[in-house]
């Protein structure tokens, strides 16, 4: 129920939606209650019950049943039978052009309440997702995230607003049925409702399974997406190792494993229906056979009419309380999404803002390592007390083994992850208690895979940033991309597919690097920018790397030595430690050194 609750609060103000909502239900439920009560006299005049016994004395107060019987009986009286029926015949279909107008007025403030939940609900999940830590999304399958703010969110459009409708409006129906089943005869209701209690705890048994296989339901689903998603954007390597059959036989696998899930679902979902359609009918049968019985017997003040009409608007009954049961079934499946949904909605990220954090407004003095050590997981450490100075203005490269922590030590610096012990210092300010947003600033990121989007190439360079055409153009320049731009079909406007697709690896880079440029951050962090490019593509990026680098403060990951060969200071990182540090002659002098090794290889 909590889940439930917590759900429906997404929809914004309940009260500005439900007050309306029960006004218009209530509503379209008496008229459609009226209209089943008008079975009777209809059934009287047709059948010569009806007489003008009743005096016609006008009722007072809010009395809807007594102003019908009296002006009833005064058409019988003043215009006869027909008349009569005529009047009954007229105020059905008024009762029933009113009904359904109410009835119409309750489903367009359901669905804004739904679209309101929706649209509210995924762009929570997705706000929250945007701003997890970035180890988050390493533990992450991102099918499994994309399965939530789409599927799971789906899901709880289409079975908690709906249960939410069917428990005011029908439930607002079936009372109306059952007020006016009392109405015509205690003893026969009485008898009728012996049944609900069973009724009741075979559904409670359904539901609870129900709950289960949505929850496995949900999250064999988002198992496909991710392998999908997998699987076409590695569609190079699928093809290029002939893993066709392999992949294929993976999905097959968690395909049937899913339509084993939504089969036990739909089969357990489906046997409430059958199951509230035989109660109901079992009760009317057995109503028409009690009812029938005391009325041969004449042990009943009911005349034919009253118990027939009691026996269709008992019908009635049986489809709000399956409506109900169908809804609060259904709604088994859109709890488990929902539940989903909150998990990462509760989630806290691992790295937040303190509460004194104060705003980083410039770089003007030294990013200092302290003492600094970090594991992703508990007893493996991947950097142990590193400790070194960065001066503004200069450069220092990280080179060393693959899986040294190079790259782990770059993303301490803007707080993707933060150091288990140590401090990592801005000009004295501990980046713990700087805000993130004001620290990322300051940093230009530029990463061995370029990350691009599916837009215009203008919108990659700017990504969101209120610049001038100007302004874009000189980066482009720079960044010695502006000519392969011009030669694009739409230039600038060119939409370069998903990731960049339509460019090569040297010009994905150069658009990264414009876009680092256009930033101007006085801090730059550079992995391994150039290590994937051709020769001809790496001397473009090289010389753009340059230009991005003049006049600013360097943390560079250098794969291929000879680009830093020029750094002010060279650290070799292996094991998670600094095994030797100096600038390129010093290191270069040390013929049993890591870095002297390093360099052998690569000139050989």
């Amino acid at each position: 129920m909590k889940t439930y609750l917590r759900l429906l609060s997404f929809a914004g103000n309940l009260r500005k939606f439900v007050l309306p909502f029960l006004f218009t239900s209530f509503i379209a439920a008496v008229f459609g209650v009226l209209n089943l009560v008008l079975i009777k006299p209809i059934l009287d005049v047709l059948f010569s019950q009806a007489d003008v016994t009743t005096i016609l004395d006008k009722p007072s107060g809010f009395n809807p049943m007594g102003y019908f019987n009296y002006y009833f009986n005064y058409f019988l009286a003043s215009k006869g039978k027909i008349g009569a029926l005529q009047f009954v015949c007229i105020a059905l279909v008024s009762g029933m052009l009113i009904g359904n107008i109410f009835r119409y007025l309750s489903l367009r403030l359901l669905e804004g309440f739904k679209a309101n939940m929706v649209s509210n609900l995924r762009q929570a999940i997705f706000n929250k997702s945007l701003h997890m830590h970035l180890g988050f999304f390493n533990n992450q399958r991102k099918g499994n995230l994309i399965s939530r703010i789409t599927t799971d969110v789906q899901e709880v459009e289409n079975s908690i607003a709906n249960t939410f409708s069917a428990a005011i409006k029908e439930l607002l129906l079936l009372i109306g049925y059952l007020i006016a089943l009392f109405y015509m005869s205690v003893k026969l209701t009485l008898f009728a409702l012996i049944v609900i209690p069973l009724t009741g705890a075979f559904l409670g048994i359904i539901l609870k399974r129900l709950r289960h296989d949505a929850s496995d339901g949900q999250s064999r689903l988002s198992n496909l997406l991710s392998l999908m998603d997998e699987a076409f954007g590695g569609m190079r390597v699928v093809k290029g190792f002939v893993a066709e059959k392999y992949i294929a036989d993976k999905f097959q696998s968690e395909n049937q494993a899913y339509k084993k899930s939504i089969f036990s679902y739909a089969v357990r979902r489906e046997l409430a229906n059958p199951f509230s359609e035989v109660i109901g009918v079992s009760m009317v049968a057995s109503l028409m056979l009690y009812g029938g019985s005391l009325i041969l017997s004449n042990e009943s003040s009911l005349d034919a009419s009253t118990f027939m009409a009691y026996i269709v608007l008992f019908s009635q009954v049986v489809r709000p309380a399956k409506e109900i049961a169908q809804a609060f079934s259904a709604s088994q499946r859109g709890i488990a999404a929902g539940e989903r949904i909150l998990d990462v909605l509760h989630t806290k990220p691992l790295i937040e803002d303190s509460e004194s954090a104060s705003t980083l407004e410039s770089f003007e003095d030294a990013i200092a390592f302290e003492n600094v050590s970090f594991s992703y997981e508990e007893g493996q450490n991947v950097l142990q007390n590193i400790n070194f100075e960065l001066k503004k203005g200069k450069t220092i490269a990280l080179v060393g083994p693959s899986g040294g922590g190079k790259s782990t030590l770059a993303d301490l610096l803007p707080r993707f992850f933060d150091a288990e012990s140590g401090q990592i210092k801005i000009d004295g300010k501990d980046i713990k208690y700087v805000t993130q947003a004001s620290l990322r600033e300051l940093m230009g990121i530029v990463t061995q895979d370029p990350v691009l989007f599916n837009d215009s190439i203008y919108n990659n360079i700017t990504f969101g940033k209120d610049v001038s055409k100007e302004d874009v153009l000189e980066a482009a320049r720079i960044a010695n991309a502006h000519q392969f731009i011009e030669e694009q079909s739409q230039g600038y406007e060119t939409v370069i597919g998903d990731r960049g697709v339509k460019l090569s690896g040297g010009q994905r880079q150069r658009i990264s690097i414009a876009r680092a440029i256009l930033q101007n951050p006085p801090i730059l962090i550079l992995d391994e920018a150039t290590s994937a490019l051709d020769t001809e593509s790496e001397k473009l990026v090289q010389d753009a790397i340059m230009h991005l680098m003049k006049d600013r403060t360097s943390l560079v990951i250098a794969h291929r030595l000879s680009t830093i060969q020029h750094a002010d200071e060279i650290l070799v990182i292996g094991k998670g430690q600094i095994a030797e540090r100096g600038n390129h002659q010093e290191l270069y002098r040390n013929t049993d050194g890591i870095y002297r090794r390093l360099v052998d290889l690569q000139e050989i």
